[in-house]
């Protein structure tokens, strides 16, 4: 897909996580499937390992394309935690982004849509 051609419907969806650039498959998926989870209404809900939120975004067009960019809280092993996070449609049915967490780590990741 081109950058160019990205629409904000096609964030919708629920997206599996596959890669993590600081957490093995082990610990990212220990709980349930990872994922990332983006609404119509641009609210949503994601989990990796012990770490679970919800997402508040907005589409953001830069010259070099177009992001995903949310604010998010939940918790951390049942910690109250907050952060932040992006992601951009790689093709049709991959995105990539990154998970921030407040004062704390931060990961990129990759994802598949879940059909």
């Amino acid at each position: 897909m081109q950058e160019s051609k990205v629409k904000d419907t096609d964030f919708i969806g629920t997206w599996h996580i596959y890669k993590m650039e600081l957490w093995d498959e082990d610990y990212f998926n220990m709980d349930v499937q990872a994922y990332i989870e983006i609404k119509p209404d641009n609210l949503g809900f994601f989990q990796f390992g012990l770490v679970c939120g919800e997402i508040d975004g907005r589409i953001v067009n830069y010259v070099e394309g177009t992001r995903f960019e949310f604010t998010w809280e939940g918790n951390d092993e049942c910690d109250p935690f907050s952060g932040f996070g992006w992601v951009r449609i790689r093709k049709n049915d991959e995105l990539e982004g990154e998970f921030r967490l407040h004062r704390g780590d931060s990961s990129t990741f990759s994802a598949k849509k879940v059909e």
